[in-house]
């Protein structure tokens, strides 16, 4: 494969370091080169593919996995793509996602992705090569300064100098992306690094100074928190991607159901508490459930979870939860009082927290409050005005949740689409949900979506995307035809940058400008000239029938869905105003 061979996704998933006779021959203290090291690292740190695009500054580390069976690498059409793969490779596992570029344009190429992931508290190393260390700071070919360029959108960064100091600086990156809050990590490799040589030295144990995350919980606040709950007869709990990211979900729905508190998850705690349990209201917010806002507006306790009151779940903060004491459990305590004023701080890992507040918990005086909610939701549910003449979007994503049994992993781009498939694909499990949060990406969804088939083989793996944001991705339907990797693509096509439509309708008089993308190409020509299977639906029973084959063939499928052009997303709150000021469009 390194030499450029066509594998299948299992294959590419296939590099587990399940063999002792492997980590004593990874271990050996031979003397080897920068490349070598970094491959030997990443194979002890249990690293199963690397995405990446090669160039000039890393010759040498490609070189060193050329004729390596144990490495396994996926060589995508942009290095975007490579961070975005990796980014959902993370996001679907738990693990590190790890990718490598060259220096310069290779380097910068990398930096959307490496914000997407900080924003979204994504561990990740980004692996760069730059220009041998006599040229740093010279304006050599192909030089940036890309630890200074990223320093504002790492958790850490590493310029490595000698290469005695490779493997350590890799033990303790790695150490660093995935604890506390996790994100991540950059290591600039100069080109003459990767080539000297030295005696491998692998270290055992990482000790930072300066770094150590509070991870155990003050036991005082915790008890501070549940004497609230036994008080409280309007709770809401926020839970936030935090819980996901933390394993957490198991102990937050014991969490919930002791304490009987109702339950809102954020856009990527979706899946972190299960949609069909009685307790859910949805997702708050912009684009919330008219339940979960209203809930959040009249609650007299809201425990923030592994949540960073974003402005998107508050709106107009100094009217967000105006009747609630807050209470704040996060690992990270800058992000608590950060946007919202707290009352019960509860620094710690989100899973320990839950883990000691669960030895105690009690329930609440909610039973009213929890009927007023059912009543609510009853009441006001998520709807759009269906149709049998055009395509509606909403019905799209509610078929193929039907049709998925709710079961797949499911990523998406940014938009419109992104809100329908939130709001309507309805997640029992976490991990499934994968999609851009804090910075908003187009153009992650569909590559994110290999990254997460690369980390599960044999799952079914469905990428939402609008057509914006799937052309600027696109070409990584290459690899999805090399691999045989069987992502199944979905494309809302709706002719126009939907999200930006909306907004231009709705706040700025029907003034729209420069939305139309009405000379997009034929997405199932575009998929079939890179070797994919391509169909196209225009109306339910041709929807339906054409995600039907794309389920039943066994390898990649894109479904261009042509839906109505005209199509909002409700409710919608209006930047600047309350959470309770929802539009709630065709339900009004």
């Amino acid at each position: 494969m390194n030499g450029g061979s066509h594998v299948s996704v299992q294959q590419l998933s296939a590099a587990k370091l399940d063999s002792e006779e492997l980590r004593t021959r990874l271990l050996k203290p031979d003397v080897i080169s920068g490349s070598e090291i970094l491959l030997r690292s990443l194979l002890l740190e249990g690293v199963e593919c690397v995405f990446g695009y090669p160039g000039g500054a890393v010759l040498y580390i490609y070189d060193a996995m050329h004729g390596n069976p144990d490495f396994k690498h996926l060589l995508t059409r942009h290095e975007q793509g490579a961070i975005h793969a990796a980014d959902g490779y993370a996001r679907s596992t738990g693990k590190v996602g790890v990718c490598i570029a060259t220096s310069g344009p290779g380097a910068t190429n990398l930096v959307t992705g490496i914000a997407t992931a900080y924003m979204d508290s994504v561990p990740l190393v980004v692996i760069t090569g730059n220009v041998a260390t006599t040229f740093i700071g010279t304006d050599a070919f192909q030089e940036a300064d890309i630890t200074g360029i990223t320093m504002p959108i790492t958790k850490h960064s590493y310029l490595v100098r000698d290469v005695k100091d490779l493997s350590k600086t890799i033990r303790e990156a790695f150490h660093i992306a995935n604890t506390g809050r996790k994100g991540p990590v950059l290591i600039d490799i100069p080109k003459d690094v990767s080539s000297h040589l030295t005696e491998f030295q692998y270290p055992e144990e990482v000790n930072i100074r300066g770094y150590n995350p509070t991870v155990m919980p003050n036991k005082g606040q915790v008890n501070k928190l549940l004497q609230a709950i036994e008080e409280a007869e309007r709770p809401v709990i926020l839970a936030g991607g935090g819980v996901v990211y933390a394993g957490a979900h198991e102990e937050l729905l014991e969490f919930a159901q002791k304490t009987r508190i109702p339950v809102t998850t954020t856009l990527l705690g979706l899946g972190g508490f299960p949609s069909g349990n009685e307790l859910w209201m949805g997702m708050p917010g912009m684009h919330g459930t008219w339940t979960a806002n209203t809930a959040l507006q009249n609650c007299d306790l809201l425990i923030g979870i592994g949540a960073r009151f974003d402005d998107r779940v508050t709106m107009k903060v100094s009217a967000f939860a105006p009747k609630a004491k807050i209470a704040h459990i996060d690992v990270d305590p800058a992000e608590i009082g950060k946007t919202v004023p707290t009352a019960i701080p509860c620094v710690g890992d989100v899973k320990m927290v839950l883990e000691l507040a669960n030895q105690k918990a009690k329930p609440a005086k909610s039973e009213a409050w929890i009927q007023q909610v059912n009543e609510w939701k009853a009441e006001h549910p998520l709807s759009y005005k269906d149709s049998e003449e055009e395509l509606k979007p909403q019905w799209v994503v509610e078929m193929i949740h039907r049709q998925t049994n709710g079961d797949a992993f499911v990523t998406t781009d940014v938009g419109q689409h992104q809100m329908w498939a939130a709001q309507y694909y309805r997640f029992n499990h976490p991990r499934r949900w994968i999609s851009s949060g804090g910075l908003g990406t187009m153009g992650f969804g569909f590559p994110s979506a290999i990254g997460v088939q690369v980390a599960n083989p044999d799952a079914t793996v469905v990428s939402i995307n609008g057509d914006g944001g799937m052309q600027m991705c696109s070409q990584e339907l290459a690899i999805c035809a090399i691999h045989n990797i069987p992502v199944k693509i979905a494309v809302l096509n709706n002719q126009v940058l939907g999200m930006v439509r909306q907004w231009q309708e709705i706040i700025h008089g029907q003034r729209f400008s420069h939305i139309d993308l009405a000379g997009s190409p034929d997405f199932v020509k575009l998929a079939e000239a890179y070797g994919v299977k391509g169909l196209r639906a225009s109306n339910k029973e041709e929807a339906d029938a054409a995600w039907q084959e794309a389920m039943n063939t066994p390898g990649p499928v894109l479904v261009e869905f042509v839906v109505r052009r005209d199509e909002n997303v409700y409710p919608m709150v209006q930047a600047g105003t309350s959470i309770s000021e929802m539009i709630m469009g065709d339900a009004e």
